[in-house]
């Protein structure tokens, strides 16, 4: 249904994208300080699912849309280009926002099932969940191949799947240098530069290159 190369451009997007330091990654890890390894893949796991269901709803409401309408797909690219480029910008300038060095690390624990609601709903509330599956997504389907809307499923769910992995990754890396990142606030500032950087770099990417239309 998807091409390797449909596979491999987006999910490298994808990946940029979820890798790089933005409202859940922060939230992430700020669990994984506060309450260590458990919590904070309980948060990966409601996180998930609330861009799972960003997913679904995206693909059979927009795809059929974008299946139908060029300009829809044009307004989409630039706008999704945009957006990034705003958020990046808006990333270095509050990039003190990104700090945790503030975590208290004797925390209580938190129940599971309050863990994995709340990061639900930084999940499905995530802006930059949006753009990866309403913006920047639509520019790698194949309008001539058909099955819009399978086609938003399936990279949608690749973007689920990097999501996953690349947020556990950096909930087991926080909760094993907890020490480390509340010596300074410097280094929680650092990663909101290099996210906007990264997000500015590849709005800048897609509103320049062409596409699958």
């Amino acid at each position: 249904m998807i091409t390797e190369q449909q596979f491999l451009a987006f999910g490298l997007a994808a990946l940029i994208l979820i890798a790089i330091p933005g409202p859940s990654v922060v939230f992430v890890i700020g669990r994984a300080l506060a309450y260590g390894r458990g919590v904070a893949l309980a948060t990966v796991a409601g996180n998930s699912f609330g861009l799972l269901c960003i997913v679904v709803l995206v693909a059979f409401g927009l795809g059929a849309i974008v299946q139908e309408s060029i300009v829809v797909f044009m307004i989409l690219k630039f706008a999704g280009a945009a957006y990034l480029v705003w958020l990046g910008s808006q990333a270095i300038r509050h990039r003190k926002a990104f700090s945790v060095a503030d975590v208290d690390s004797a925390t209580p624990a938190m129940a599971w099932p309050k863990v994995v609601r709340q990061g639900f709903i930084v999940g499905v509330s995530n802006p930059k969940a949006f753009i990866i599956i309403g913006a920047v997504l639509p520019q790698f389907i194949d309008r001539d191949r058909g099955h819009i809307s399978m086609q938003m499923l399936l990279l949608g769910l690749i973007a689920v799947a990097i999501g996953v992995l690349s947020d556990s990754l950096w909930a087991i890396i926080a909760s094993q240098l907890r020490t480390w990142f509340n010596a300074s606030p410097k280094r929680g500032e650092a990663m909101g530069t290099v996210g906007g950087v990264s997000m500015i770099g590849l709005g800048v990417g897609l509103a320049v290159t062409g596409n699958r239309g």
